[in-house]
């Protein structure tokens, strides 16, 4: 693939507000989208997140009313994912979770293990202030959940398949929600953002963004 592919590919891309209901994504498509989001880098490589994914119609329907923003994609996708962010309960330095992950997935020596969760300590306590409160530290991990989206849209785009991020939900209904409707447990984890994927209704109207010269600075150029 060259550059001129890889740009098309982020041109088709849009957030598409209506999939064509009729046409159902091929497993080894979907599968090589949730493959990009299982490689994506995160902080620490510490992977904050957990996706759900939604293909029971009348799962989807009891999430619309708490989901403004995906009134015509739930019903309309070929495929919907919930994205779940780990909280504080997983994502201390000191929890079970991050250290059993650098020994189990990290597959680090002890001495390592040592090195690195001092680093990560302190990363959590002064670098950022994340410890000052749940929240602080429950965005941080929010903010990584986006590389995977990213990485999910932009990949969808390239075999021609549409995609929506959508953030237009209210967060305290839908865990709740999670938590009654699927077990999740909202002490551990909240919702990030739900992504739909399909293929379009409508083509959208032309891509608009500003100049490269409006958002971006150079300080030295060769």
């Amino acid at each position: 693939m060259n550059k001129q592919e890889i740009l098309n590919a982020y041109n088709f891309r849009h957030a598409c507000k209506e999939f064509d209901s009729t046409r159902k994504i091929p497993n080894e498509d979907f599968e090589f989208i949730l493959e990009t989001a299982r490689l994506s880098p995160s902080s620490f490589g510490f992977e904050p997140w957990h996706f759900l994914i939604v293909q029971d119609p009348a799962v989807r329907e009891k999430f619309l009313p708490m989901t403004w923003g995906a009134q015509r994609q739930f019903p309309t996708a070929s495929h919907v994912i919930f994205t779940l962010v780990k909280k504080p309960f997983f994502m201390r330095y000191d929890s079970e979770y991050i250290q059993t992950f650098m020994r189990n997935i990290q597959e680090l020596p002890e001495d390592i293990v040592e090195l690195k969760g001092g680093f990560f300590k302190t990363f959590q306590e002064s670098d950022f202030n994340l410890l000052e409160s749940d929240r602080a530290l429950t965005d941080w991990a929010a903010h990584q959940t986006y590389i995977p989206l990213a990485n999910m849209m932009t990949a969808a785009a390239m075999i021609g398949i549409d995609s929506c991020p959508i953030e237009g939900l209210h967060r305290a209904q839908f865990d709740a929600m999670l938590a009654s409707e699927l077990d999740i447990d909202t002490d551990k984890y909240t919702i990030g953002y739900a992504v739909t994927f399909g293929y379009r209704k409508e083509d959208p109207r032309s891509k608009t963004r500003q100049d490269i010269s409006k958002v971006t600075t150079w300080i030295g150029k060769e």
